[in-house]
């Protein structure tokens, strides 16, 4: 898995526990929605099914004005008004969203 940062306490498996685990070490924690909250960032983990498993595929980042950005490949980061932009064949679906303090 060609990563730039993964705590070395989290599983390197690519699986949705392990992504999660590897967020709650910067302080995020899973929360219900992605809507905009003042002081609160947010992070939506998508994810595809893969032979009755889901298997996450990309992140994206609520920004203070409620866009959200991803970065796409190895390709520039992009903004999107709504974080189901990105959602499709590629990405698959939002799966669930981590918030933490914003700094």
């Amino acid at each position: 898995m060609g990563v730039g940062f993964w705590p070395h306490s989290v599983s390197r498996k690519v699986t949705v526990e392990a992504f999660i685990a590897a967020y709650t070490t910067r302080r995020y924690r899973l929360c219900y929605d992605g809507s905009l909250q003042d002081g609160i960032e947010k992070v939506a983990l998508f994810g595809k099914d893969q032979g009755g498993t889901i298997v996450p595929t990309h992140a994206a980042l609520q920004l203070e004005s409620g866009e959200w950005t991803s970065k796409l490949g190895p390709f520039e980061d992009v903004r999107h008004a709504k974080v189901e932009d990105v959602s499709g064949p590629v990405y698959g679906s939002v799966i669930c969203f981590l918030s933490r303090p914003r700094r």
